[in-house]
Order: C-alpha cells, then structure tokens, then sequence
C-alpha cells in the first residue's frame, strides 16, 4: 500500500472503510443435503494382507525436515509407523479381515 492510500485510509472514517476489493454479492443458498438419502451397496470386503515392511514408503522419502538430527526422527517415525501397522494387522485379525497365508510366505 502506498503512503497516499495509507493517508487516505487514516482520513476515512472506519465506518467508511472497506475489506477487501471486491463487490459485495448475495451469497447464494445452498441447496440442503439429504442425510437419508439411499447410498448404493459397499463393495465386497477384501482380506487383509499385511505389509512385510510397512517402513519402506516412509523410508523411499529420505531423512524427515526436522530440526532433531536425521537418525533420531527416522527412527522415531519408523517406530511409529511400525505400531500403526502392527495394529491394524491385529485390527484386521480381531475383525476376521485377514488373508490366509499361502506356502509362498517365508515368514
């Protein structure tokens, strides 16, 4: 803001004051929704395969932006990234959502 508008604005009195530079429009109402409405019918459910290494996403992004040093906040992130997937395996178990394992799994 230049130092004319600034002396301008001081002259105004506030209620003469505007915010913003646009033209006031009526807001237009929005059209209520209808919470009860029919939903269509959720897809079948698919069991739960847990990842074999549920760091590895977080890892594939390199050390987090933070001000502690690097190693500390990786393995601050993995641990809890590690407890996140280990309950919702557990999650999944609770909720007869896992797959079977195959003779493919080494684990």
């Amino acid at each position: 803001m230049s130092s004319q508008q600034q002396q301008r604005r001081k002259q105004q009195p506030q209620s003469q004051r505007r915010r913003g530079q646009g033209s006031k429009r009526p807001k237009a109402k929005q059209k209520p929704v209808d919470l009860w409405r029919p939903v269509p019918p959720l897809p079948d459910v698919q069991p739960i395969v847990p990842a074999g290494d549920p760091t590895a996403l977080v890892r594939s992004l390199g050390d987090a932006p933070l001000s502690v040093p690097g190693a500390a906040a990786g393995i601050t992130i993995a641990t809890v990234v590690d407890r996140a997937a280990g309950l919702a395996t557990a999650l999944a178990a609770a909720g007869g959502l896992l797959a079977e394992p195959t003779e493919d799994d080494d684990d």
